[in-house]
């Protein structure tokens, strides 16, 4: 007797149907669930983590397992302000918008996702009028009374973007800095920018590349958080789609490789760039508008797994402790994909106070404050958010002390030499 068959998913940009495999990371937690110590007798619910590629619109994305509102719940733990790196970062940003864009007190700017505020912070500094828009409530709460920073608890889409048109006018620039990944609408999400900005208004989305991504191997940024893995080829498509226009384009370090695109409504003035030219040249070499530039992916993920395991496991038999630095979502994708748990990481540590004393999800490693390392001197130390590499062994440039020594667990597993540390 034929059983039914599970209905194949569809592209959530254009309804396609998705036959494409471009990554198979397992079942994992959902990655910012921590753990309380009172919950670990408790069986933690685990995803499918499987991404595909649409061969109409080139867009890579998750399979729909996880709704919105189950990954950014009330008590959603990440907290932007808490690496230095990334406030520079949001400075300088601050400050190349307000040149140019010519941003003064009768302006308005909105930044979708706006978290604890600490982006905003710097606009306001300078004057310029502000609003947040973050859907998860302990985040939000701290944008407010911290900062001062006025933000509206929503999902920001079409009709989000009417009601805040209605109440605060349109926007002279519309930030949204590593959300874009995150809707699982994206058609609407976009089109709210339509809606918002003023006819000569700016909005930048900033979003870790996709062809970073591939070359480097970086599977660990895949989680339930990130619904899409984004290409210009792509958001060109939805972008084109709300009635947008990307015209400018900026290459970033941040997140292991970022792109930055400036983008309009389609009528509006700006003149398009040879910056933006240059990606797109970039990508149609890469072989992103093909089949086979996604399928040679799929071997990268083993070929970390297995170095990481053999390097953690030697160390181990020689009886070394091994710590962690960080409890960021790409480290419980890269904990759980791999199988590491406490038999080969002692503990991990993290600045963000509303992690510590919780446990990673899945592998169940302890977090603690950072003073940990202090006190129990781990022989190696795996740096999981390996974007702040520099920021993490400066910070702890105090191992060497005892002859402690980092682990870069991307692209491929392997130890920092001492040369590294002079950055």
């Amino acid at each position: 007797m034929a059983t039914k068959s599970s209905p194949s998913p569809h592209c959530r940009h254009c309804n396609a149907g998705l036959d494409l495999p471009f990554a198979d990371l397992g079942e994992t937690p959902i990655a910012n669930d921590f753990i309380a110590a009172d919950e670990l007798h408790q069986i933690e619910p685990r995803y499918p983590l499987r991404a595909y590629v649409c061969r109409s619109c080139r867009l890579v994305q998750l399979e729909d397992f996880v709704r919105a509102d189950r990954v950014f719940r009330a008590d959603y733990a990440y907290q932007s302000s808490m690496s230095s790196s990334w406030l520079a970062h949001a400075q300088h940003y601050v400050e190349d918008m307000i040149a140019a864009l010519n941003l003064s007190s009768k302006s308005h700017v909105v930044e979708i996702a706006s978290n604890d505020g600490y982006l905003l912070q710097y606009f306001k500094v300078a004057g310029i009028p502000v609003t947040g828009v973050e859907p998860a409530a302990s985040v939000a709460k701290i944008a407010r009374d911290q900062r001062g920073i006025p933000t509206i608890e929503a999902f920001f889409g079409e009709f989000e973007a009417r009601k805040l048109r209605e109440t605060i006018g349109p926007a002279d620039l519309i930030a949204a800095n590593n959300v874009l990944a995150h809707v699982p609408d994206i058609n609407d999400f976009v089109a709210g920018f339509r809606t918002l900005l003023k006819p000569e208004g700016m909005a930048t989305f900033e979003f870790p590349h996709l062809l970073n991504l591939m070359k480097l191997g970086q599977f660990d940024t895949i989680y339930h958080e990130h619904f899409s893995y984004l290409s210009l080829i792509a958001l060109e498509r939805v972008f084109g789609k709300a009635g947008l226009r990307a015209f400018d384009a900026k290459r970033l370090p941040t997140h292991g490789g970022s792109l930055r695109l400036f983008v309009c409504l389609t009528e509006a003035t700006f003149s398009e760039t040879e910056a933006l030219n240059a990606i797109r040249h970039q990508e149609k070499q890469a072989g992103l508008d093909t089949d086979a530039a996604y399928l040679a992916f799929a071997e990268k993920p083993r070929t970390t797994k297995s170095a990481l395991l053999a390097l953690l496991g030697s160390l181990k038999q020689q009886g070394k402790m091994i710590a962690a630095y960080g409890a960021p979502a790409k480290g419980n994708t890269l904990l759980n994909y791999c199988g590491v748990s406490t038999d080969l990481i002692d503990f991990t540590v993290d600045r963000a106070p509303s992690k510590q004393g919780r446990f990673l999800p899945g592998s169940r490693i302890p977090i603690y404050a950072p003073e940990a390392i202090a006190a129990r001197k781990p022989d190696f130390i795996v740096i999981l958010p390996w974007n702040l590499v520099s920021e993490i062994t400066n910070d702890l440039a105090y191992i060497r002390a005892w002859g402690g020594r980092f682990i870069l667990p991307m692209p491929v597993p392997h130890l920092l030499d001492e040369a590294y540390h002079a950055n």
